[in-house]
């Protein structure tokens, strides 16, 4: 379908809004947009390729929004932004060769450890300032955002809650760990998106009006996180894992 109508773009923005208010905090947007796409009965490589690029729009505004803020650590992404996009890359070229779903029962488990260890750990509650990253650290952001990256170009489900969890552990409280995990899934999204787009595998029909919406999505959600801190991204992080979690789980037993 090449045109839809005014009603039909004003639902694809809306849920775009939707899934970009909360992708732009913790990840977990394409739990609302992929099944929205999948519905119009587009084939999958072509659901994941409009979602990506609708995701690259909202990513764009929640990334600005987080820049002028001042939460960005723009030293330390100088590096992971490219290795986010270029494994993405990679991820995408396996995509195209290989089916991805061997990946769910592991990605289950991941998420089911990353929940537990978040409501366990009280102390990542607290926003910080400025964050030392010890090389140890650094060292396992350089590989894990790589790894992430090749992930979301392949797969994709919970790509911002691993990415905001690398941050965690690397040191920075929930609001930078937010806003850095928004900017190397910018990098990966975007790679991803030029691939599709290069392929063919993009319906700009739908991805358009979705993107419209989440741009405005994204934005606002970036600004409550921001105003609210921890207190509003440490929950909604948490909440958002376990409704993954609860996806795959049903992915994986259909």
């Amino acid at each position: 379908m090449d045109t839809i109508d005014f009603t039909f773009m004003i639902l694809m923005a809306g849920i775009g809004f939707i899934a970009a208010f909360i992708d732009s905090v913790v990840g977990g947007g394409g739990l609302i947009s992929l099944p929205a796409l999948m519905w119009t009965g587009l084939p999958m490589l072509n659901v994941i390729g409009t979602n990506k690029v609708a995701a690259c729009m909202g990513a764009i505004a929640g990334f600005f929004k987080y820049l002028r803020s001042g939460t960005l650590d723009r030293k330390i992404l100088r590096v992971m932004f490219p290795l986010s996009f270029i494994g993405s890359i990679i991820g995408v070229i396996i995509l195209q060769k290989i089916p991805p779903d061997f990946l769910r029962p592991l990605v289950v488990v991941m998420l089911i450890v990353i929940a537990i260890y978040s409501v366990l750990k009280k102390n990542w509650n607290a926003d910080k300032k400025s964050v030392h990253v010890s090389q140890k650290n650094y060292l396992l952001g350089l590989v894990g955002i790589f790894a992430i990256g090749v992930y979301d170009g392949f797969f994709g489900p919970g790509t911002g809650s691993f990415m905001l969890f690398l941050f965690l552990m690397m040191g920075y409280g929930f609001l930078g760990a937010a806003a850095n995990a928004r900017a190397t899934n910018l990098a990966s999204n975007l790679s991803a998106t030029i691939i599709f787009i290069a392929s063919g595998l993009v319906n700009f029909s739908y991805a358009l009006p979705m993107g419209v919406g989440m741009i405005i999505g994204a934005y606002c959600g970036a600004s409550m996180a921001i105003s609210k801190g921890a207190t509003y991204v440490r929950p909604l992080f948490i909440v958002m894992t376990v409704i993954l979690i609860g996806r795959q789980l049903i992915e994986l037993f259909k």
